[in-house]
């Protein structure tokens, strides 16, 4: 299982991430506090606070070609 935090903050970046994600056959869920929604489900996407940097987990080791897809949302380790 691999986990990257992201930020959703634009509905057409949520549009984005779902068909991206989409395409792929991993199961993947999204984290925010102790909400947890499937990650390919817009409406379930919306049901969480996206003004804060969410967590996606993926449960697939071998998913470097879903992490480069999805680049453009991930929150950069600012430390």
């Amino acid at each position: 299982m691999k986990s990257v935090m992201i930020r959703l903050s634009l509905v057409e970046n949520v549009n984005n991430f779902v068909n991206i994600v989409t395409r792929y056959p991993y199961e993947m869920d999204l984290r925010a506090g102790r909400h947890v929604v499937d990650a390919k489900s817009i409406l379930g996407i919306f049901s969480l606070d996206l003004s804060r940097p969410i967590t996606l987990e993926i449960y697939s080791d071998d998913c470097d070609d879903l992490l480069t897809q999805i680049e453009a949302f991930t929150v950069k380790d600012e430390s």
